[in-house]
């Protein structure tokens, strides 16, 4: 689930740290994830220790020395807390400003007003898709979660009723369409058309959400029923407000980093030289680092002097913003972890050996590649990157359409049943306050019904164009 930079997938690309046949590999895989679904729901041990515990239990059933174990251990998770950790923390500063000023407040009072009742999840599938088509899954997250856990209880709604839809409109972005980095670096892999595989990617996205998200949601909520995890919820402000900021300054402060983040996704769309210097201007401010940054600064402003708060209230509200993440950091981490850890034994390539030799058709082999990378390594962008180079060499006689398509293929296989090598399904267990089997009843279920739903119309497309 997570972006990697160039530095990340180059390391990811190393020589394997064990010489462990493939046969070893696969024992060692599934005994690891056992390992750590066993200590977590029988032992009820806490998930960073069970991760951790899995990542070396892995690393020595598959041969490898216990120092090159731990170290990648360690690389995966620093790797994912320096991209996913201050992401998080910004967005739960940007959280703690809406709520404490009541801007969180104006919004949710406003999406009550206009869509109650069974509206409720369109309007939710809408924003997350509008909002994720720019962005990082994981930036998506931290803007939506608040106002999803919001919703829900101010409208007294099923967590599962509003959360899917939102989530579900996250992840068809991330994995079908560009700019998203698993979609470009497939398009470049393959010499897709990227306004080709753009508009084909819409028509794929629109049916695959609409049916992971608001119809799979009604399932979802009769399967789990949780509440909002009040740790998580945005508190009411208190009555000492002098004001509330409004309505439109508060959306604008929330949108702030969606419209830098789409500028220079249309800026390298259309200049498509790193070496511009608009381009470069455009990368820096538009960087999730540098959007999310700009938004609380902003926001420090638009939001709190707005309500009133000294310097002395500001500064407590950030301060206080933090410790309740502390706990989901950790555990993103070491599913990063864990991810790296698979990874490294070799485990990617394993699957490549074993599909080299498959005889069916290009766009449905595409997607049981990615699908296998996915589950192995945990990671929707190695699945994309991964797939996209074993079967470039098929593109090359195939219409600008099929090619296209057969990297929306590789997308779709790409989101394939998120579970725990995946640092997003701890992500959204943490943030929702579900156990690992609730998780996997609802997001990991949603995240199959994404895969298959893609591929199934992928393929109807492929029979008319």
């Amino acid at each position: 689930m997570t972006s990697l930079n160039v530095e990340m997938l180059a390391a990811d690309a190393a020589e394997p740290i064990t010489s462990a046949g493939n046969g070893q590999l696969g024992i060692a895989v599934l005994a690891g994830i056992a390992l750590i679904v066993l200590l977590i729901t029988r032992f009820r041990l806490h998930a960073f220790l069970a991760l951790t515990i899995g990542s070396l239990g892995l690393g020595a059933l598959a041969g490898a020395p216990l120092d090159a174990a731990i170290e990648s251990f360690t690389k995966g998770l620093g790797s994912t807390v320096a991209g996913v950790g201050v992401l998080i923390a910004l967005g739960a500063i940007l959280g703690k400003l809406l709520a404490d000023s009541g801007g969180a407040d104006q919004i949710v009072d406003t999406i009550l007003a206009r869509a109650g009742g069974r509206a409720m999840p369109w309007a939710m599938v809408l924003i997350a898709s509008v909002i994720g088509l720019p962005l990082f899954f994981e930036v998506g997250i931290v803007l939506l979660i608040p106002v999803v856990l919001l919703v829900a209880k101010r409208g007294d709604y099923s967590l599962m009723r509003i959360g899917v839809p939102a989530l579900a409109g996250l992840s068809v972005m991330h994995g079908l369409i560009p700019p998203h980095p698993g979609p470009l670096v497939a398009i470049d892999a393959l010499g897709a058309n990227l306004g080709v595989t753009l508009a084909l990617g819409l028509v794929v996205a629109i049916p695959t959400v609409i049916i992971a998200g608001p119809l799979f949601s009604r399932y979802a909520a009769r399967w789990v029923d949780v509440p909002a995890p009040e740790r998580l919820i945005p508190q009411r402000p208190s009555q000492d407000l002098e004001r509330r900021p409004g309505f439109g300054a508060t959306v604008a402060t929330v949108l702030l980093p969606v419209v830098l983040m789409l500028v220079k996704a249309l800026v390298d769309i259309v200049v498509g030289n790193p070496d511009n210097h608009v381009q470069r201007v455009t990368d820096v401010i538009g960087s999730p680092l540098i959007a999310l940054l700009a938004a609380v600064l902003v926001g420090l402003f638009t939001l709190g002097r707005a309500a009133g708060f000294t310097k002395e209230r500001i500064s407590a509200t950030v301060e206080t913003s933090l410790a309740p993440i502390a706990g989901v950091l950790l555990i993103v981490g070491a599913g990063g972890g864990f991810k790296q850890t698979l990874i490294d034994v070799g485990v990617g390539q394993m699957i490549l050996d074993f599909s080299k030799d498959w005889s069916i058709p290009a766009l449905l082999l595409a997607w049981l590649i990615a699908v296998a990378i996915r589950l192995a390594t945990g990671s929707a962008t190695v699945a994309t990157i991964s797939a996209a180079g074993l079967v470039a060499p098929l593109a090359a006689g195939m219409s600008t359409s099929h090619a296209a398509l057969l990297v929306l293929a590789i997308g779709a296989g790409s989101l394939f049943f998120s579970h725990v090598n995946d640092a997003g399904f701890w992500l959204v267990k943490e943030y929702f306050g579900m156990s690992v089997g609730q998780t996997i009843k609802t997001w990991s279920v949603m995240e199959t019904i994404i895969s298959v739903v893609g591929i199934v119309f992928v393929l109807l497309l492929s029979l008319v164009l």
